[in-house]
């Protein structure tokens, strides 16, 4: 039986700081990068700039691999840029440099302002509107995002292998590994503009993950599994994510395909993520004012079954999506999406809102931590539950290829999961493709279940749809 595990582990040496001044490990101190931002904003204002945005930011990270108990890859980063947008009018010029000199910001800002001088006049090009940027005070907002975890490459091979020696562990049948690997990444940035906004904060962001393989011959299948947080303390056990990676390929195995049919498909909590990505896709700005969506001019109508809420949510401590404000420093709201199916807001940023003829939503930069539910969902609606729900069809846990049409809605994937007859798991299956509409999909969610599950900002559970083409032999 496939499970989603959660374990916190208490084990991992971390050291948290929220200094505002100079993070942890960091070339840069908050007030050096102030500066720089004043400095650029000074520079495009004097070569004649009628308005004009900034952002600095440096990261740095280590990543680790080993394969088998060897180590594979020591990988160190750390990079550093600026970045400005000229106005010269309705006409905007951008520039980067990783180079913070005097000399080289100059550069820079004159080689944005050039830009901007040959480019062709939009209607909608601009910062945002004044009354919809973040205030000093809202901009400070501490969301508990920075986390700098103190571990060296000794470490995380240590933890690396720790996961994979579990996972090899687990079973005979386990027989090989593609892997296990750590990354620990943190960064931090300040961005202002010509209208009076400044803002900034740091972040990090770590993960443990590993792929064995279960299987010899021609019956040899893989999985992973992985556990990543803002905040290593906050991340599953090393052994915990070995185990039940290696219990996930170990129920692959003795695959099978089964016969072209339609029947009802549930949807992992993992990913049933991606099916609220693909709504987040088709009612984003750019695609809307492109016409490039099957969901144009979807606002106030309903796309969803009236059990289904979409919550946006985008000051949840520690979570991956939240903000305090968005890429171009507008405020950020907690909203409904969706409301009993009907679509409440889409999701804008100060351009795409100007093509549409709307205000800005605070999406520059996409959608914030998002939250499916369902009015129907009981709390004990656990897997177990959800497949009794299902009944007699496709339990999938793995999606391949790009075959998702946001223009038109077309959806066709390749597969693999377990057939499942009267709400029990019967056999794995693989070599199958699932196909059907976005639209009649949403419309067609029958529940979601109460395993709510976190991939990047995106949270819901498992969700059951009533029916879809399954193409197999």
């Amino acid at each position: 039986m496939i499970r989603v595990l959660s374990f916190t582990n208490h084990n991992m040496a971390v050291k948290s700081s929220k200094s505002s001044e100079k993070p942890n490990g960091f070339a840069y101190s908050r007030e050096q990068f102030q500066q720089l931002i004043e400095d650029t904003l000074g520079l495009a204002r004097k070569v004649g700039a009628t308005d004009a945005a900034a952002e600095v930011s440096e990261g740095m990270g280590l990543s680790v691999s080993v394969r088998k108990g060897k180590l594979e890859n020591v990988e160190r980063n750390r990079d550093k840029t600026i970045g400005v947008t000229v106005y010269v009018g309705q006409r905007r010029g951008n520039a980067t440099t990783s180079d913070f000199s005097p000399k080289a910001l100059e550069q820079t800002v004159r080689a944005a302002y050039d830009i901007a001088r040959y480019t062709a006049e939009d209607p909608a090009a601009g910062l945002p509107d004044a009354e919809d940027l973040a205030t000093p005070r809202q901009a400070k907002r501490d969301l508990d995002l920075f986390h700098p975890w103190a571990i060296d490459a000794e470490g995380a091979a240590e933890l690396s292998r720790r996961c994979e020696e579990a996972a090899l562990s687990v079973d005979p049948r386990i027989t090989n590994s593609e892997g296990a690997g750590v990354s620990a990444q943190q960064s931090h940035f300040w961005a202002g503009n010509s209208r009076g906004f400044r803002g900034g904060y740091a972040s990090s962001r770590h993960s443990l993950s590993v792929s064995p393989i279960a299987g010899r011959g021609n019956d040899m299948q893989r999985d992973f599994w992985y556990t990543s947080e803002r905040d290593a303390r906050d991340m599953a056990k090393p052994e915990a994510v070995g185990r039940y990676a290696a219990e996930r390929a170990l129920s692959r195995l003795k695959s099978r395909k089964i016969a072209t049919c339609e029947v009802p498909v549930l949807f992992e909590n993992t990913l049933a993520a991606g099916l609220l990505g693909g709504f987040v896709q088709a009612v984003s700005g750019g695609a809307l004012y492109r016409k490039a969506t099957f969901l144009v001019d979807s606002l106030g109508k309903p796309v969803f079954p009236k059990h289904i809420d979409i919550l946006e949510d985008p000051f949840l401590l520690k979570a991956k999506g939240s903000a305090p404000f968005d890429d171009e420093g507008v405020l950020t709201h907690k909203r409904k999406i969706v409301k009993s199916g009907v679509v409440q807001s889409y999701f804008l940023s100060s351009y795409s809102a100007r093509k549409l003829g709307m205000r800005t939503t605070g999406h520059a930069g996409g959608s914030q931590n998002l939250i499916m539910s369902s009015k129907l969902t009981d709390p004990k609606d656990n897997l177990k539950a959800m497949l009794k729900k299902l009944g007699t069809g496709l339990f999938v846990t793995e999606l391949m290829g790009q075959g998702v049409n946001y223009v038109t809605g077309d959806y066709s994937r390749g597969a693999a999961g377990y057939w499942v007859e009267n709400g029990k798991i019967a056999y794995p299956v693989h070599e199958i493709t699932i196909a059907g509409h976005l639209g009649e999909m949403f419309q067609q969610i029958v529940a979601v279940g109460a395993d709510a599950y976190t991939y990047g900002s995106k949270t819901v559970g498992s969700v059951l749809i009533e029916k879809m083409k399954i193409a197999g032999h």
